[in-house]
């Protein structure tokens, strides 16, 4: 008999469990995020690396998949970026919220509150969270420093107690989480739910090849895992390859060739033309605060992490991972981990909730 663990997330998403599946780029497809949402949890569409093109095909493909709500994670500066907030606009009744790093002006926010889709970015500070809700967030996804991808310095532990004490929106706690226990102590925190990406990536419905999975399977120490600038000159947490190893030891200028080689690909994979390029640099050294150099590797981690996640070749790219990956080892569906996860949320609840009385009753007898 399955059980119930019931949120507030649960009743603004409209998911059985308050358990996020991420927008990993190229990992969240609609066979993910259907195979998610059927579990019970909630799954994010990642609209940011699917092309224009198919991009509304791969919407109605998670409708076809699940009669339940999902997600859709974009970015601002895409090339199309109107045509995202005008499909969830017109799937509105299906696509529940959107997610996002750069995030859209108060205008955008105010069309999805309209249309009742509810705006989730994915913050990695404090000061962020705070500045995502000024602008109309409902939602906040905190990101801690052991999480995949881009990532910042400060662990889930701190930076998760710390937004809870400033901000009055429901808070989703993510880096870290791959069990039931984190989901227990998150909801301990006050969070309303965990969101989590290599969990999702590291299972049998995730899209990314065999080969490549097996790296993520192999690790075993959480040192392999680790931050490096070389990819696109920002925080990544990375799993240690030779790739990885060969970008770090390239010198400054061999890495603006390469990032300008990734860059023309990149542009001929989304149809960006040289201006919105350029637009787009000008905008990141404008707005955050990003060097030169920074500006032109940005280009880099697509194509990279393309190389591995979607070609199935890992020694040519970088496989972006969070710390938990070095713990999870073997591949179960969602519908196995959502159950196990929630199962083992459930025991360590109750046993929470047991020595509460115990202490009450020993309490009462002294009295």
């Amino acid at each position: 008999m399955s059980q119930e663990l019931k949120t507030e997330l649960c009743d603004l998403l409209g998911c059985r469990y308050p358990i996020v599946q991420t927008a990993m780029g190229w990992v969240a497809d609609a066979g993910l995020v259907a195979a998610t949402s059927n579990a019970g949890g909630f799954g994010f569409l990642a609209g940011a690396t699917i092309a224009p093109d198919k991009l509304e095909a791969e919407i109605l493909k998670v409708m076809a998949l699940t009669d339940r709500p999902f997600g859709l994670n974009f970015h601002m500066w895409q090339p199309n970026a109107a045509q995202v907030i005008d499909l969830v606009i017109k799937y509105s009744q299906r696509i529940r919220a959107v997610s996002f790093g750069r995030g859209p002006d108060k205008a955008t926010i105010r069309r999805f509150k309209q249309a009742k889709v509810l705006c989730m970015p994915t913050v990695g500070a404090l000061k962020h969270a705070q500045k995502a809700i000024e602008l109309g967030a409902d939602i906040v996804t905190i990101q801690g420093g052991e999480g995949g991808g881009h990532t910042g310095s400060v662990p889930t532990s701190i930076l998760l107690p710390q937004v809870l004490d400033a901000v009055k929106v429901p808070v989703v706690a993510a880096g870290g989480f791959h069990d039931g226990r984190g989901l227990a102590a998150a909801l301990g925190y006050g969070a309303v739910g965990i969101a989590m990406g290599t969990r999702f990536l590291m299972t049998s419905d995730s899209p990314v090849p065999v080969n490549t999975k097996k790296h993520y399977v192999a690790v075993n120490d959480t040192a392999r895992i680790r931050v490096s600038y070389a990819v696109d000159g920002m925080p990544q947490r990375h799993i240690d390859n030779d790739y990885l190893l060969r970008l770090e030891a390239d010198s400054g200028l061999g890495r603006v060739l390469t990032a300008l080689q990734c860059a023309w690909k990149w542009k001929a994979q989304t149809g960006m033309s040289t201006g919105h390029m350029l637009r787009t640099a000008a905008r990141a050294l404008r707005e955050d605060g990003m060097s030169v150099a920074q500006t032109l590797m940005a280009a880099n981690a697509p194509m990279v992490i393309q190389r591995s996640i979607v070609d199935g070749k890992p020694e040519e790219g970088v496989l972006p991972s969070g710390q938990v990956a070095a713990v999870i080892g073997e591949l179960n569906s969602c519908a196995d981990v959502i159950r196990e996860i929630v199962s083992q949320a459930h025991e360590r609840l109750a046993a929470i909730a047991a020595l509460s009385r115990t202490q009450d009753l020993q309490h009462d007898k002294q009295y």
